[in-house]
């Protein structure tokens, strides 16, 4: 550990320090410029570095149109199916741990109709909510990430798929989703990335798309531009309440705050036990995702895409082009599976000219952080006065980030929020 970290905490601790945040990633990051736009002194922590996580190698799209959760109808007989294709894109890993099976069971539970609407409903009240708050944060704090209103498409070459994906139509309709379905030659006529062939697409003109890491980069530096510290390589290693304070415990000295908040993403079972909340290993389970960044193709799409037969996102950016998508549950795995990544690409091929860029610049695994109901924990951690959770965004924590940070720094600060905050209760799972 640098001599400068440890000069850094032991001078924040000599410090009254108003608010902790553990977690410098996108849902960490954008709680903190929240709260101090409430008002708030924040403390922003990690154990590793900004932006390290799940924030880093996402695809970067802002989608309420993906509301509908993955508990769904079904999914459990097709995650059988597909135990024994390791590069399907849902994996559960055949081998016995007890407390990713308890989780499956958990998530088992959900996938029934009631159940999946409820968290649909759930998802896209925070969704979209993020969605404007985020256009809004871009234009307020001059946030350049390379954001761009550009709406997304669902991409179709099997019409057994397509038919299936409407089925979930009226649902959107229900949420107020915006959507235009093209048929195949009108959408290869708009899109000449694509390979003849499309049977149809379904255009969300709702969504939006911005490279990840700078907006992670930007968001780290607003907060210290608005007054607040980041301490990096900064592992906690205990939590205890101390009187109207909580006093942190780290690898390289003492905190004592007024809140505390708990934005770690897939790390929060593994903190558990650290942070006195010991249900949270069956509440969260880590979901392994991939991408591939490469330098920018020549011929690109239009919009970002959701290949939807092969379940890969492409996106693109000014000087950049990423395959991504994929879930895998096997646990704290740290293996870059060259099977999965492989799936990117040939998924990639079947609907693209140019399916890869001319360089490979990063080929990438993360986990996310997957909650039981694909619901976020959100909200005062349940036995606690002082201490609050923002973890469990799956694959959402990116799209999710401002409604995050506006709704807590809401709770933390005793104010009505804009979002309902009941579906978001982590006491749901304690």
């Amino acid at each position: 550990m640098e001599r400068s970290n440890k000069d850094a905490v032991d001078q924040i601790g000599k410090d009254d320090n108003d608010v902790l945040v553990i977690g410098a990633g996108v849902s960490g990051l954008a709680t903190a410029l929240a709260l101090l736009q409430a008002g708030r002194q924040v403390t922003v922590i990690d154990a590793g570095r900004i932006g390290g996580g799940a924030s880093h190698g996402n695809c970067g799209t802002i989608t309420p149109s993906h509301a509908p959760p993955l508990a769904a109808p079904g999914m459990i007989g097709t995650a059988m199916r597909w135990m024994l294709t390791p590069d399907a894109p849902l994996y559960v890993h055949p081998g016995f741990d007890p407390t990713l099976w308890r989780w499956l069971l958990g998530f088992a539970a959900r996938c029934n109709q009631r159940d999946w609407l409820a968290s649909a409903h759930a998802k896209y009240a925070l969704l979209a909510d993020s969605r404007v708050r985020l256009a809004n944060w871009v234009r307020d704090f001059g946030i350049e990430c390379e954001f761009v209103e550009s709406g997304e498409d669902y991409v179709f070459r099997d019409p057994r798929r397509l038919e299936k994906e409407q089925h979930d139509l009226p649902l959107l309709l229900e949420l107020g989703i915006p959507f235009t379905i093209l048929d195949g030659p009108a959408y290869e006529a708009h899109e000449p990335a694509l390979k003849p062939g499309v049977v149809g697409a379904i255009r969300f003109t709702g969504d939006a798309s911005l490279r990840p890491d700078r907006y992670v980069a930007e968001l780290a530096r607003l907060v210290r531009k608005h007054g607040g510290r980041i301490v990096e390589d900064t592992a906690l290693q205990s939590l205890q309440p101390d009187g109207d304070r909580v006093t942190a415990v780290t690898a390289v000295g003492t905190l004592r705050a007024r809140d505390v908040v708990i934005a770690t993403g897939a790390w929060s079972p593994r903190l558990a036990d650290v942070i006195g909340l010991p249900w949270l290993r069956k509440a969260i389970q880590p979901g392994k995702g991939y991408s591939i960044t490469y330098s920018r193709p020549a011929l690109v799409p239009k919009t970002p895409l959701m290949l939807r037969d092969r379940s890969v996102c492409v996106t693109t950016w000014g000087d950049g082009f990423r395959l991504g998508s994929t879930m895998e549950f096997s646990g704290y795995d740290t293996r870059l599976n060259e099977r999965r990544l492989g799936a990117l690409e040939r998924g990639a091929r079947e609907f693209l000219h140019e399916p890869v860029g001319p360089q490979v610049r990063e080929r990438w695994y993360g986990w996310r952080p997957m909650s039981r109901d694909d619901i976020p924990l959100i909200g005062r951690a349940p036995g606690h006065r002082h201490l609050w959770l923002a973890t469990g965004h799956g694959m959402m924590g990116v799209g999710m980030s401002t409604g995050t940070g506006q709704l807590l720094a809401d709770l933390i600060q005793g104010r009505e929020p804009s979002v309902n905050p009941t579906s978001f209760d982590p006491a749901r799972f304690s």
